[in-house]
């Protein structure tokens, strides 16, 4: 038994490795995709180019079109409606935010993914996107790993346990690819399943051998540089060397939290009232993408025409990298206008996006709000007093990381992912300071609403808790040994094992030779498949129905490996066989007579109730 759970173990680091290069494989069609949408629509159409960040350059960079402000109502509108008919007519748990389906299918759905689900991912979020929808690349990048993760999982019918751990690789792994975070994508994948600091153990390994198989695969197309460029001098200014920094870091987390709630709310409560709208929800996400536009045009125009204020349109990671690399002295107030300006106009144009039904992901969002929101205080801090706050630009990486630890209830992963994100951890202390303090003054309510509170509460594990029960108990315990039962011999013909399993009412009967001996088990699903084959039904005999890979139950079993086997083998009646050598079957146990036995057990029925194994 040891040896074939370290086989197991083996074979799903092996799997793991694949699930990330496909990962990896799929945020390099996702990126390319969504650049190409962004010319097409944006730069070529409407005459705008978002900003990148430092370690991003675009793709293309042979037009200079005018720009029409005008077109950012009709772009985002089109895109919109290319959106709902794609994800609503192919995909419908496509909408939305692709992390938050991921958790919903790890502790509801057993791991299952429809194939088609990241396909339907992948065009829905590059056009939502791409056309000026407000959204991030890591929810598509992770549905995406997730839905190859339990693609492969079914196809080589592993456990659901198994299947659970391999989508949870590869949404770490899509992670770790789009953000060039190996370590955070792992960490993420384990933390992120949950709203309280429970990690989910057993996929910590798998994530991080997935994450650096998706990062390796990414940065071979890319490179290697982080997200955000930082230059050495300002690194060495964004060193921690002074305790007495952690006063204002610590308003900035009681910041991060409120803003952070704020963001939440409207997000939800605009969810809410895009599906109480009485129309077709193929139309939701154009309505939404045209006030996203609505916002961003407004609020261009009420900045005097400033084209960095459309970075609540897109992407929006433009702003972040100028943020970080603005001088503190260089028109002050007016940038720290404009950062807030986008913070609070980001969580509209998100809100309204991924709420109304669009593709696309929080976490990109929450960078820009987190990270504008931070500059801006600390543009303001450091005007009060420029000793504590040297450079706003530390607020800004900061920022990003305690708000997002308030929203999404992540902590630990959004600490290494900023970090990660610049290339910098020279702000490792005072970052772990505001994310922890972020997410202790955070609420409940969290922006992955499929979050469940702890291991405990999760229908994934709900199990677990039940075989901690059962360990102190035997297989022997609840059987009595019955004087005969249904066993078939392999020579047995068809008509003999239909009318041993019409007198058994049982499943599965074990097949044995002429001293008892265990050869295997027949199913009744197979019987019937047989059965339908007149042809052939007279040549069929127990030996050709016979599956021999079946794990018998002994008498000294524990409970909870006895159930376990039961999941493993998908069977739901088992043979009982002795301690011999070569083992003879002495009965056979149903798994629902021992869950009733033992239940009746607990709860202080008499001796007298005990059943009989058939």
């Amino acid at each position: 038994m040891g040896r074939q759970r370290l086989r197991s173990r083996a074979r799903l680091m092996l799997l793991s490795l694949l699930v990330g290069v496909i990962a990896g494989g799929g945020a390099i069609v996702f990126f390319v995709a969504c650049q190409l949408a962004s010319h097409v629509a944006l730069d070529r159409v409407a005459g705008y180019r978002p900003t990148s960040p430092g370690g991003e350059p675009p793709l293309v960079l042979d037009t200079d079109q005018t720009f029409r402000p005008w077109l950012l109502l009709l772009v985002p509108t089109v895109g919109g409606l290319l959106c709902g008919w794609i994800v609503y007519s192919l995909a419908p748990e496509a909408e939305g935010h692709g992390t938050d389906a991921a958790i919903e299918a790890y502790h509801y759905h057993q791991g299952l993914i429809r194939p088609r689900v990241p396909l339907v991912k992948i065009a829905a979020s590059a056009i939502t996107l791409g056309s000026g929808g407000s959204g991030g690349r890591e929810g598509p990048i992770a549905q995406i790993g997730a839905g190859f993760g339990s693609y492969l999982g079914s196809v080589l019918r592993l456990r659901a346990a198994d299947r659970r751990v391999l989508m949870a690789a590869g949404m770490g792994a899509g992670v770790a690819a789009i953000f060039r975070a190996p370590l955070a994508g792992a960490l993420f994948a384990a933390e992120v399943l949950y709203r309280s600091p429970d990690f989910e153990s057993e996929v910590i390994i798998p994530a991080g051998l997935a994450s650096v198989a998706a990062y390796s695969t990414f940065g071979i197309a890319f490179g290697w540089q982080p997200l955000f460029s930082l230059s050495p001098e300002l690194l060495t200014l964004l060193s921690f060397n002074n305790p007495f920094s952690l006063l204002p870091y610590t308003l900035l987390a009681v910041c991060m939290a409120l803003l952070a709630a704020i963001y939440v709310r409207t997000f939800y409560g605009m969810t809410h009232l895009f599906r109480r709208l009485e129309i077709k929800p193929h139309f939701r996400p154009a309505l939404g993408a045209f006030l996203s536009g609505l916002v961003g045009l407004t609020l261009f125009y009420l900045l005097r025409s400033d084209p960095r204020v459309l970075a609540v349109l897109s992407f929006g990671y433009g702003i972040l990298q100028e943020s970080m690399t603005h001088a503190p002295g260089e028109s002050g107030g007016r940038f720290a206008v404009l950062l807030l300006a986008v913070a609070m106009g980001k969580i509209l144009t998100t809100s309204l996006t991924i709420g109304s039904g669009g593709s696309g992901g929080v976490f990109g969002p929450s960078m820009v709000i987190g990270g504008c929101g931070g500059g801006a205080l600390g543009i303001a801090l450091h005007w009060l007093s420029p000793g504590l706050v040297p450079h706003a630009a530390s607020y800004v990486i900061v920022g990003m990381a305690g708000f997002f630890a308030a929203a999404a209830k992540t902590p630990f992963s959004t600490l290494v992912m900023v970090s990660e994100l610049t290339g910098n951890y020279n702000l490792l202390l005072p970052t772990l300071w505001v994310c922890a303090i972020a997410f202790l003054l955070s609420d409940e309510q969290s922006i992955y609403s499929s979050q469940v509170a702890s291991r405990s509460r999760s229908p994934a594990h709900t199990g677990d808790y039940v075989r901690e029960v059962l360990a102190d108990f035997r297989v022997g315990q609840f059987i009595a040994l019955p004087q005969e039962f249904p066993m078939l011999l392999p020579a047995d013909p068809l008509a003999e094992i239909l009318k041993r399993f019409s007198r058994s009412m049982c499943h599965s009967l074990p097949v044995a030779d002429a001293d008892g001996h265990l050869l295997g088990v027949v199913v009744l699903e197979d019987v019937h498949l047989a059965s339908q084959s007149p042809h052939i039904g007279t040549l069929v005999v127990a030996a050709d129905l016979m599956r021999g890979d079946i794990t018998p139950l002994r008498a000294q079993d524990r409970l909870d490996h006895a159930l376990e086997s039961f999941v493993e083998n998908d069977q739901p009646e088992l043979p009982l066989v002795d301690d011999s050598t070569l083992p003879r079957v002495i009965g056979i146990v149903k798994r629902s007579d021992i869950s009733a036995i033992y239940l009746r057990y607990v709860h202080g029925a008499n001796e007298a109730g005990r059943d009989d194994v058939t």
